[in-house]
């Protein structure tokens, strides 16, 4: 009976002392990224890339207005045959399909630049993550702003300031 007691507790001791030793950590990285100089940097860039497509989108829209007034007009003083006028109307249609055209490519640009210049990004941030993690000897470090987890627990360690440190962000 002895030894069955003495096993028990040699097979529950480990247990429960590696229960108290899972260390879980948690940060937020909405804190940290605009903190970031790429990011910064990043922003910069979409920016500005979408201040080029705004204003080639405005160009094109602008130069559109201007020949389709130029067309009502001709159209009511009717100074124009009806061959040329319908070649104007069809040249006009193909010109709003260009411009239609334009704003999608110029949309999904702006989604891929986004993509490539957010991504190296998220992987220098992981990497600060596994890097503290490892070091705290951590089980998990949980990224709020990432993954909504509905409870946070007090024996969870904040270490939002540690890969803030790890990237050298102040």
């Amino acid at each position: 009976m002895l030894k069955k007691i003495a096993l028990l507790i040699l097979m529950v001791l480990p247990m429960t002392i590696a229960a108290q030793t899972l260390k879980f950590g948690h940060m937020n990285s909405s804190e940290i990224i605009p903190s970031m100089a790429e990011y910064t940097k990043a922003v910069n860039e979409l920016s500005a890339l979408e201040k080029k497509y705004t204003e080639e989108s405005q160009r094109s829209q602008e130069e559109f207005s201007k020949k389709y007034q130029e067309f009502q007009q001709a159209m009511a003083d009717g100074s124009l045959p009806q061959n040329i006028a319908e070649r104007r109307q069809k040249e006009l249609q193909d010109m709003m399909q260009r411009l239609e055209a334009f704003q999608q490519e110029a949309q999904q640009s702006m989604q891929k630049a986004e993509q490539d210049l957010m991504v190296p990004i998220y992987q220098k941030l992981n990497t600060a993550i596994e890097t503290v993690g490892s070091s705290e000897g951590m089980i998990y470090v949980f990224d709020l702003a990432r993954t909504p987890i509905p409870y946070v627990g007090a024996q969870s360690i904040d270490v939002t300031a540690k890969v803030k440190s790890q990237l050298g962000i102040k």
